[in-house]
């Protein structure tokens, strides 16, 4: 009992001291100034700021896509920069889900099939993935578009299938960037209320986003400029984009 709660302790995600500097042109851009952050199960947690903040590197480093200049990310306690390049895909694939601003579906392929490819690289056996895409497009609330294509969808739907195959490896956490950019603002409130729906049952997100509205209504909000980070307290508003 005492490993199970010391374990429950331990960030799903973390960073200490991460900073990320480019240099581009014969200039030294400092994307990410050196900053903390931990992310628990359960948690909602908003990344809110103008863009150049900072926000969408931090959720590369988040993904494990991009490799800090200095700092440590931490998955579960480990420290991801300590493994190889296949253990980190491998760690990717476990444990985190994405959302894309541009949804990143197949054309060619319907909803269901776009959600397959994922259980597939999830591992899961041929005679499931039929299945288990169904129940994750029914829980979208897409069961009766299961076979159009993206094109034959709105951008609401397209990014309920996107966020059915972020599910299909059952990660510990979601990362979604600028997840209502390309949809109007009726839609986007729509998405917000499935991720909150996603949250209430027990699954993690972080979402990266500049429209306040849509920030406030995480569980947690955090402000960046300038590649820095705070936690918000009630009131607080991010810099005009």
């Amino acid at each position: 009992m005492t490993n199970e709660q010391n374990t429950d302790h331990i960030p799903l995600l973390s960073v200490r001291n991460l900073e990320r500097i480019y240099q581009l042109g014969g200039q030294t851009i400092h994307a990410l100034q050196p900053l903390n952050l931990d992310i628990h199960k359960g948690d909602f947690i908003a990344i809110a700021g103008p863009s150049g903040s900072g926000k969408s590197t931090l959720l590369q480093l988040l993904g494990l896509v991009d490799s800090p200049t200095t700092g440590e990310v931490r998955v579960r306690g480990k420290v991801a920069q300590d493994l190889g390049g296949e253990q980190r895909a491998a760690l990717r694939l476990r444990t985190l889900g994405f959302v894309f601003q541009a949804f990143n579906l197949l054309q060619m392929l319907t909803a269901r099939q776009n959600v397959e490819i994922a259980l597939t690289l999830a591992g899961f056996p041929r005679r499931k993935r039929r299945k288990r895409a169904e129940e994750l497009l029914s829980a979208v609330g897409l069961s009766q578009r299961l076979e159009h294509r993206p094109m034959q969808l709105s951008g609401g739907e397209r990014q309920r299938v996107a966020i059915a195959r972020a599910l299909a490896n059952e990660p510990d956490v979601i990362l979604a960037d600028e997840p209502t950019g390309n949809l109007d603002s009726q839609t986007g409130r729509e998405i917000v209320s499935l991720l909150e729906d996603l949250n209430r049952a027990g699954q993690t997100i972080v979402m990266v986003t500049h429209n306040l509205e849509i920030a406030r209504r995480a569980g947690r909000l955090f402000l960046m400029r300038d590649g820095e980070i705070s936690e918000a307290a009630p009131g607080d508003s991010p810099a005009p984009d």
